[in-house]
């Protein structure tokens, strides 16, 4: 089960990420830079998603009896 939160901490930070670089980027001129900060929303974009998905897994699969 603490497997299961690990994924979702990655998951939340992720995703904190994308909606940041979406900002920064919708912003105009953002602080890290445009290719940096689309290169981490294209890197955390579907990372968030497999690490929550990954973490949705492992919880079910921990409570089968």
């Amino acid at each position: 089960m603490a497997k299961s939160y690990l994924y979702l901490v990655g998951a939340c930070v992720a995703a904190i990420a994308t909606v940041g670089c979406i900002f920064e980027l919708s912003s105009g001129e953002a602080q890290l830079g445009t290719v940096p900060t689309t290169v981490i929303l294209l890197l955390s974009a579907p990372l968030g998603l497999v690490a929550f998905v990954t973490a949705v897994r492992l919880a079910r699969a921990s409570d089968r009896p």
